[in-house]
């Protein structure tokens, strides 16, 4: 026989003990601390608006050989820097420094980086308030500015 409480009023201490033992759980943990929350530098929202500070290209990971589109990017929201992927054929056109942009996730493994992009978690969907997609595949026109 193990350790475990068994029997008619046993129900107090099963549940006091599960409750000790949740903490071993690393999810538990993170959720019930707020973990992601206070790391995120999106705070746990799904999107973000940021200021274009200067544009870039990252090396991609073995064993691909590319140079990826990227830029550098400051939250509105918090003033924090993050590094965020131009997705797209020459979505880098389309994108200044200076401009307005909307970034958000980029659906990699837990919210990590997805593919063979090091450390970049983000994407633009959004420049100036007008769709990126939109943008890439010659639908619309970029305006100049804010609008």
């Amino acid at each position: 026989m193990g350790n475990k409480s068994r029997g008619l009023n046993a129900g107090k201490k099963l549940a006091k003990r599960r409750k000790k033992f949740r903490w071993a759980d690393k999810w538990y943990t993170r959720r019930a601390l707020g973990l992601k929350v206070k790391s995120d530098p999106l705070k746990g929202s799904p999107q973000a608006r940021a200021i274009v500070l200067e544009k870039r290209q990252v090396e991609a990971k073995q064993p691909n050989s590319a140079l990826r589109k990227a830029a550098r990017v400051q939250l509105i929201k918090n003033g924090r820097q993050v590094t965020v992927f131009l997705p797209g054929n020459l979505a880098s056109k389309f994108v200044d420094e200076h401009d307005e942009i909307m970034i958000e996730g980029m659906g990699g493994h837990m919210g990590k980086s997805k593919g063979d992009i090091p450390n970049i978690r983000w994407q633009v969907f959004k420049v100036n308030r007008q769709s990126l997609e939109r943008l890439v595949k010659g639908k619309i026109e970029k305006t100049i500015g804010r609008t």
